[in-house]
């Protein structure tokens, strides 16, 4: 990825207007249409944040995310990814517009990358389009202020996408973009079930976070005195 020079901006509705006025249609059937918009050609971030109208902040976060809800490893870009959820999850939190600083506004993205993370993830978007129900738990999701609060959830695991883990252990980056997804399309459905999964795959990463933590910290108890050691001796 480069930067491009910093493109035209116009300011974004609130997310309280976006969720009152967005349409409500199928959320894989926008990003597909996006992944068309910008098919062939490469792509500023900030252009992208502009085209998304009303959802802006929610369809960004998923499409941050959606690249690392898969197994496979994506090295370099957890970090730069992860900040732009965190901005604009916070920005929601707060009440606040879409909003990025120009440096990530340039942020320039491949000819086809939306168009290979749409495919790649085509899979996990049906799944959770095919099983959101608006309306369910109702209480869980019927007011903007509940759903900002839930986006505490999604700000945490941006924190944690964005920590430079190395590819062992696995799953350290799939887990927090999962929650990012999972909680992003509830709130977009208002499906109070939804939301409680979001929660549940969330006490799950950290759960999974601090496991493999206290390994780390057991094993150089045990032997990083021996290892320091060794290097000592040899030099």
């Amino acid at each position: 990825m480069h930067t491009a020079p910093p493109p035209e901006t116009r300011p974004s509705p609130s997310p309280a207007a976006a969720s009152a006025s967005a349409p409500d249609h199928a959320l894989g059937e926008a990003l597909g249409e996006l992944a068309a918009r910008f098919a062939g050609r490469p792509t500023p971030l900030g252009e992208v944040l502009d085209a998304l109208g009303a959802r802006a902040s929610a369809l960004l976060v998923v499409i941050c995310a959606l690249p690392f809800s898969t197994p496979i490893s994506i090295p370099g870009l957890s970090t730069p990814f992860g900040l732009v959820i965190l901005l604009l999850a916070a920005r929601y939190f707060a009440g606040l517009p879409p909003w990025l600083p120009d440096r990530l506004r340039r942020v320039v993205l491949p000819p086809t990358f939306l168009a290979n993370m749409l495919s790649a993830s085509a899979k996990l978007v049906g799944w959770l389009e095919r099983r959101l129900r608006p309306g369910r738990l109702a209480a869980l999701a019927d007011a903007e202020w509940k759903l900002r609060l839930h986006t505490a959830v999604v700000i945490l695991s941006a924190l944690l996408l964005m920590i430079p883990l190395p590819p062992l252990p696995p799953f350290t980056n799939t887990l927090p973009a999962l929650v990012a997804v999972v909680m992003t399309f509830a709130a977009l459905k208002r499906d109070g079930a939804g939301v409680l999964a979001g929660y549940g795959i969330f006490l799950f990463t950290v759960g999974y976070f601090v496991f493999w933590g206290a390994i780390v910290v057991e094993t150089f108890r045990r032997y990083g005195g021996k290892v320091l050691d060794l290097l000592a001796g040899g030099s």
